[in-house]
């Protein structure tokens, strides 16, 4: 197996990041707990200015009391610290898996399985996947720069194919759609994303896999994962089946049949 070519071996970051969050469940609370703050600032100033100051403009404008402004400000932020906890709560754990496994391509050679799971306490459904193809030879891009270019399944098969590298022999993809859930199971079973070939591994020198999901209160997560990360260590590689050899082991000494002298006989 030919090693990785030289240069950046993970140009995208592997941790999973929060990339969106649900305007409605957290932009509104949070700008209402501001307001409501630029509402007390305002009221205690005003409070603190002397009487012939607050018959003038635009001290005169008083826009809430304090107690009902006191009992909405703690509404206001306790909506947001309990909307922060749970989705703490509900936050996905986005892992991956992979190892050389038999018969999942054709030929006698173990195939590198890669699958993922959702480690978490709750379901999310699926927004998008896209991914990065890297040949043998081609420059490691920036992950900053805007000319990464990620494409679907389609176009990363059609793109192998000029390679050389065939569907369903060198490599397999599996296809997902937009809603698929990925369930909290509590266990390590994966959702397999794609199987790949010795030459595939071979020739491709990188492929990235960008997953998207939303969790229960609309907040959007991301993770890249580098599929072939592992492929190409010495300390994974695979342990072929190899044909049993039968040996014939020597036995025990054969025993002696030569006739013993009876000395009770004449």
């Amino acid at each position: 197996m030919s090693s990785a070519p030289s240069g950046r071996v993970r140009p995208f970051p592997d941790s999973q990041r929060r990339i969106r969050r649900n305007r409605w469940l957290f932009t509104a609370p949070l700008v209402l707990l501001c307001v409501l703050a630029a509402v007390l600032v305002w009221e205690v100033v005003r409070g603190n200015v002397s009487e012939a100051a607050r018959a003038d403009w635009p001290w005169r404008l008083e826009l809430i009391s304090a107690e009902p402004l006191a009992s909405l400000l703690a509404v206001a932020a306790g909506a947001v610290l309990a909307r922060a906890q749970y989705a703490r709560t509900v936050r996905p754990a986005l892992g991956w898996r992979s190892e050389f496994m038999p018969g999942l391509l054709p030929g006698p050679a173990k195939s590198w399985n890669v699958g993922i799971l959702n480690g978490g306490q709750h379901n999310v459904v699926l927004d998008h996947v896209d991914y990065h193809l890297v040949m043998a030879g081609d420059p490691v891009g920036d992950p900053d720069d805007a000319d990464v270019v990620w494409t679907g399944p389609a176009a990363v098969g059609e793109r192998l194919a000029e390679q050389g590298l065939r569907g369903a022999v060198d490599f397999r993809i599996t296809s997902f759609g937009a809603g698929y859930p990925l369930v909290a199971t509590g266990t390590y079973e994966t959702v397999g994303v794609g199987v790949f070939s010795r030459r595939f591994i071979a020739e491709v020198q990188a492929f990235y896999m960008r997953i998207r999901v939303v969790d229960s209160v609309g907040d959007t997560h991301e993770r890249i994962i580098e599929c072939l990360e592992g492929a190409r260590k010495e300390w994974n590689a695979p342990v072929e089946e190899q044909p049993s050899v039968t040996t014939t082991s020597p036995g025990p000494p054969a025993a002696r049949t030569e006739p013993r002298s009876d000395p009770h006989r004449a």
